[in-house]
């Protein structure tokens, strides 16, 4: 078997003191390193060779850190970085972020800090890159979906196969969970494509004239019918007509809804003459469609004839490993709309988005992405980007969620986290929950790097040693 290519490191500075102990430490974990002593040198060695990391002070003879960073982000854009500094500040961390750096590294520092800021660089470049061939692998948009949901899939498919056929369709999913993008395919991909397709959402119209919008009427039928006019029925004839939010159609219109379906004619409000009418029928509901028929709110018999291909929309919350991809897509066109160049989320905001319950489905990821675009300063969307409600360490529902892509370790560290919090950083407890024997949760706190501080016995500080928190 072949043996793992090192990683290569480029450490960047102008001091023995500093590359020489530098070099030696990361030898030692087995990285390939090479050195330059100025900006100039380091841009030569980057043109001539490729790097997974590189290591820059800040202060160079001929130049910034800062400025290095932007020219690798620039140019080799795969290739993370580290900035050294003995000036650490707030302004000079977001500064380096902001051009692309991984996070910044203040002198002096221990080997352990060292290596472990190292490791998960490199570790958040590997994660990227993979999301990045699982993007471009799988991020393919069809009918308008993101996707690789099992259920999602079976629903494309559904489409493949009953587009063409002309059968009433039934779709139920709440709201934000892209029932209308389903009805579009529905119709795009029929015999009917270059026909019309009309929306109407049942429950945007007054009771009192629903029934005038869908079937029309004719001149004088009412007060204020001062001509023909003709419903949105007859307007989808040789198309799709779409009725959303079905379930708040009164009774009597569903009676009457059923019979232009069985005998494919209606009558004009206040017209004796009947209307031939040649339309496929999509319905679409944000409710349970089993309960609206025990209440009564559905009758069983329009029901059977609007069913003949029912789908069930899932919740974002039942395809969190779509979350990404959905993200990434919404990321792109407002990164386009705001005119912002953010390449990627972190990480940490990832887990954020995949602990969240989502209430509001698509539609709401879609918010948060805008929000956060707007609000991003760098070229990661990071935590601190997202609205205000992810900023809590409580942001999941009862259900454990395990994001894609993220390393084992991560998800360990997340399960040892959250019992902490949940039993006020006591740690007898949290192991027993765990089932870990005392000793071994000790050693799994230091190697996870998760510190807890006790201040005045009724308080406890969590600190989590982490390069992006």
């Amino acid at each position: 078997m072949t043996a793992p290519v090192p990683k290569r490191i480029l450490i960047v500075d102008g001091e023995d003191s500093i590359t020489v102990p530098l070099d030696l430490v990361l030898s030692d974990a087995g990285f390939e390193v090479l050195t330059a002593e100025s900006f100039a040198k380091s841009i030569k060695v980057l043109r001539e060779t490729s790097v997974d990391l590189v290591i820059t002070d800040l202060r160079l003879s001929d130049g910034s850190g800062i400025d290095l960073i932007a020219h690798i982000k620039s140019e080799a854009p795969d290739t993370e970085v580290i900035l050294m500094t003995a000036h650490g500040s707030v302004d000079i961390t977001i500064e380096a972020i902001k051009r692309g750096a991984y996070y910044y590294l203040e002198k002096p520092f221990t080997s352990n800090r060292l290596l472990g800021l190292v490791a998960s660089a490199l570790q958040f470049a590997t994660l990227r890159v993979e999301t990045e061939k699982l993007t471009l692998a799988e991020d393919v948009e069809t009918f308008g979906m993101i996707g690789r949901d099992a259920k999602m899939l079976k629903i494309i498919e559904t489409i493949r196969t009953a587009a063409p056929s002309g059968a009433s369709v039934l779709i139920e999913g709440e709201s934000g969970t892209g029932k209308e993008l389903i009805a579009t395919a529905f119709h795009t991909q029929s015999l009917r494509a270059s026909g019309p397709f009309i929306r109407i959402n049942c429950a945007a119209i007054p009771h009192d004239l629903i029934e005038s919008e869908l079937f029309g009427y004719k001149k004088g039928a009412f007060t204020g019918a001062d001509r023909d006019k003709r419903g949105l029925i007859e307007a989808a004839s040789g198309g799709t007509l779409l009725l959303d939010e079905i379930a708040e159609m009164p009774a009597h219109l569903q009676t009457k809804l059923l019979r232009v379906l069985q005998e494919r004619k209606l009558r004009r409000l206040g017209d004796e003459r009947e209307i031939h009418v040649n339309f496929r029928l999509v319905s679409a509901t944000n409710r349970d469609t089993e309960a609206l028929l025990q209440e009564g709110v559905l009758r069983k018999d329009l029901y059977f004839r609007i069913s003949t291909i029912k789908i069930k929309v899932p919740p974002l919350r039942e395809r969190l490993d779509d979350v990404l991809l959905i993200a990434t897509r919404f990321l792109k066109r407002f990164n386009v709309q705001y005119n912002k160049r953010i390449r990627d989320i972190s990480p940490e905001a990832l887990l954020r988005l995949v602990r969240y319950n989502w209430p509001g489905n698509i539609r709401e990821l879609e918010s948060v992405i805008e929000h956060a675009v707007l609000f991003c300063p760098g070229y990661q969307l990071v935590p601190s980007c997202l609205p205000e409600g992810f900023h809590s360490a409580r942001i999941v529902g009862s259900a454990f969620v395990i994001p894609p892509l993220v390393p084992m370790k991560e998800i360990e560290r997340e399960a040892i986290m959250q019992t902490l919090e949940r039993t006020s950083g006591n740690i007898k407890e949290s192991a027993h929950i765990l089932r870990f024997a005392r000793p071994t949760f000790y050693r799994k706190l230091k190697k996870l790097g998760i510190k807890i501080e006790r201040h005045n016995e009724s308080m406890v500080e969590r600190k989590l040693i982490h390069p992006l928190h």
